[in-house]
């Protein structure tokens, strides 16, 4: 009974408010939709990304008096632009890259080989030549599994080119209509909520705020980093610059992790590149400094706006919806952790609504 009592006691500190169970039927509906159509709807949902960081532009292009529709037209025209540059001219170099990096995958398991065999020969008593090469056998099938893995993946998508040319077509299309029609949809999902929401409108302003913040911040996080790894990398002659600058850039959607993660592929081609020398010295030092930058200076600047979330918090956040959704899961990982945090901060209860006793 006394626990009976308790559980009932929470319900009514908790949901004595009709907003509050408002908003547990909103967020149990949208969870739901995303878990059970998460990938029908991807199209959508991408679009609705882009239109967040490209909302900015039409703000400022519409604050300088020009027309909604002139400045979401010349907007749209700047994203379908930069898309087909993307395709022709950075895609092909990537491709290239990354078919050279299998090419060349033989001679670099030999180099490495040779490497660790220099490294056992100057430690006999921690690895035998067995060790050594028994490793290097295990890389070798593990290499070429990965290999036949991905050729297998390869072929496994061509019926989904149908499916592929589907998306292309719907994200340029939602892009345009989520630009164009943008306070006629908001306007239609508020006249579904009721009248009286002050919660919701707090939690509503704040998702906004962090979703719209996090979006253009880590677009602009991602271009900086990454252009500026290329650009480092391809002066210091860095094989593989570009693929490895986009490894590096896209690393930051995954806060600590992913900048300890693409730390290892970088190491290893430097290192197989030039060995123990002063051009390896010179190209850690300096990536080393394009990482410190990118959290000391980058990060601050473009989510001052962020809420502070402890470590620990964003690293379960990471995990938990990325298992969930998968790359959009991780992406968004920072923003619906900070909107659960809005949500507790603002979640009405008896005792911060009903009047306090006199003293």
């Amino acid at each position: 009974m006394r626990f009976l009592e308790v559980i009932s006691g929470w319900i009514n500190d908790y949901f004595s408010n009709e907003e509050a169970i408002y908003l547990v039927v909103l967020l149990g509906v949208a969870f739901g939709v995303l878990i059970a159509f998460g990938a029908v709807l991807a199209p959508i949902l991408a679009g609705l990304v882009l239109a967040f960081l490209l909302q900015a532009i039409v703000a400022r292009l519409e604050r300088w008096r020009m027309p909604h529709l002139v400045a979401v037209w010349l907007v749209f025209l700047f994203f379908i632009g930069s898309a087909i540059t993307v395709v022709v001219v950075v895609a092909p170099l990537l491709w290239r890259q990354l078919s050279d990096s299998l090419a060349a995958m033989p001679d670099l398991i030999e180099r490495l080989r040779a490497a660790l065999a220099d490294f056992a020969g100057g430690q006999p008593g921690l690895f035998s030549p067995a060790v050594v090469d028994s490793w290097l056998i295990t890389l070798n099938a593990q290499l070429t599994d990965l290999g036949g893995t991905a050729l297998q993946g390869l072929v496994a998508q061509v019926p989904n080119v149908f499916a592929v040319v589907i998306y292309l077509i719907l994200l340029p299309i939602s892009v345009f209509f989520f630009l164009k029609d943008r306070h006629r949809l908001i306007a239609w999902v508020v006249a579904l909520l009721p009248d009286r929401r002050p919660l919701l409108n707090r939690v509503g302003r704040e998702m906004n705020v962090q979703i719209a913040n996090y979006v253009r911040g880590k677009f602009m996080e991602i271009l900086i980093v990454g252009s500026a790894s290329f650009i480092v990398f391809a002066l210091l002659g860095l094989n593989y610059a570009a693929l490895l600058g986009l490894l590096v850039g896209v690393s930051v959607l995954v806060p600590f992790l992913g900048a300890a993660v693409v730390t290892v592929p970088v190491a290893a081609v430097a290192f197989l590149q030039w060995g123990w020398s002063w051009d390896f010295a010179w190209l850690m030092a300096a990536y080393g400094l394009i990482q410190a930058l990118d959290g000391n200076v980058l990060v601050p600047v473009l989510f001052s706006e962020a809420n502070d979330l402890h470590p620990i918090v964003i690293i379960i956040a990471v995990l938990a919806f990325g298992g969930l959704w998968g790359f959009w899961g991780v992406f968004f990982a920072i923003p619906l952790a900070t909107l659960v945090k809005a949500i507790f901060a603002a979640w009405p209860s008896r005792a911060t609504t009903l009047p306090q006793p006199e003293t």
